[in-house]
């Protein structure tokens, strides 16, 4: 079986995974109609900047770098102690993803289950996340993982 060990991501990697998960996000939300693409990038940035206004720092995150068992990277998380909507208890899934060179071997799920166990250690009791409607291999993975739907926003084109 495919292991992952999580630990806390060094200032350097931090840097870097602030311009790709902002990059990443607006194009996503770009994606998905909700933003427009010309100053999509600076309101991610902004977005990210408000939950994690002290960086690394931030009480109640957890931003983390998966490994593989020869310490290389393999992927990263985020994961917020405090859900953003005040469900008690329950933390949420900001950021989960593979290294794409790396997908396709099971890294994916090891990953998913390294961040579960250190927020389970964290004091959590249930981990929440979105997933965005046309990512469907993230999909399958949650819900083969235990995940549930617990609200579905659905859209049609007219």
């Amino acid at each position: 079986m495919t292991k992952v060990i999580v630990r806390r991501m060094t200032p350097a990697e931090f840097d870097d995974w602030q311009t790709a998960i902002a990059e990443e996000y607006a194009d996503e939300q770009v994606a998905a109609g909700r933003w427009q693409r010309e100053g999509a990038v600076q309101r991610a940035r902004d977005e990210n900047t408000q939950l994690l206004p002290q960086g690394l720092e931030t009480a109640r995150m957890l931003v983390l770098r998966g490994v593989d068992a020869d310490g290389e990277p393999v992927g990263r998380a985020w994961v917020g102690l405090d859900h953003p909507r005040g469900a008690p208890d329950v933390a949420f899934l900001y950021d989960i993803e593979v290294i794409e060179t790396r997908r396709g071997s099971g890294l994916g799920r090891a990953l998913l289950e390294a961040v579960e166990d250190a927020t389970r250690q964290a004091g959590a009791v249930a981990l929440e996340l979105n997933v965005f409607g046309r990512n469907h291999t993230a999909t399958a993975l949650y819900s083969s993982s235990g995940y549930e739907v617990v609200t579905q926003q659905m859209r049609k084109s007219l």
